[in-house]
């Protein structure tokens, strides 16, 4: 998750940055608490603001509408995960490393509130319209952190073969775990997905 998302101040932030900071990451945990308590389509953007101390006005200076709170919560999770994945070596395979990286954090996905969340977010129609917006996106950055750690040039065009087609896994293995109503980890099923696309990668290639 990015500083200003996380509430973890960046190194050269000033005053004013710090207070935009906390006022964007307020009206995010007042809107979530609404959104866990009343649910998504009861909450109004007046209970979000009411409940961080805001204007509405103001809430448009940081946010466009109450999906934006949910999208920009989603995005900044997967630029944490991100981070973690520049840390990795270079020795590693591309594809490997993105499937570590998403392996180690299923655990996240598994909990009580991810499960909440991820219900209401497949409850709104809304929400649901942007999910191809939010995969490209995801897609986009994994490509940008991959040639972060492999920087040979001539590689990009594999490197964002391999963001297409890991998010493409991701996608495929969530609906999988759904489906079978949790009877597997869910990072069982994200091995299992990456396992059968390396096969069929190598039965290709034969």
């Amino acid at each position: 998750m990015t500083d200003r998302a996380r509430g973890t101040p960046p190194e050269t932030e000033g005053l004013r940055e710090r207070k935009q900071r906390e006022t964007r990451a307020r009206i995010a945990a007042k809107g979530f608490a609404l959104f866990l308590e009343r649910g998504y389509d009861q909450t109004t953007l007046d209970d979000i603001a009411d409940a961080a101390g805001i204007s509405r006005r103001t809430f448009f200076s940081y946010y466009k509408s109450k999906d934006d709170i949910i999208i920009a919560w989603q995005l900044d999770g997967w630029q944490a995960m991100l981070a973690q994945l520049r840390t990795v070596s270079p020795d590693l395979t591309p594809l490997d490393a993105v499937r570590d990286m998403l392996v180690q954090n299923t655990a996240g996905f598994e909990s009580e509130q991810m499960k909440t969340i991820d219900a209401m977010m497949r409850s709104s129609d809304t929400l649901m319209a942007r999910k191809p917006a939010v995969y490209l996106l995801q897609e986009a950055s994994l490509y940008e952190a991959l040639c972060d750690v492999w920087r040979q040039p001539e590689r990009r065009t594999a490197l964002r073969m391999v963001a297409m087609v890991a998010i493409g896994t991701m996608r495929i293995a969530i609906e999988t775990w759904r489906a079978e109503q949790n009877t597997r980890s869910a990072a069982d099923v994200l091995q299992d997905a990456f396992s059968n696309l390396r096969t069929e990668l190598r039965a290709e290639s034969v």
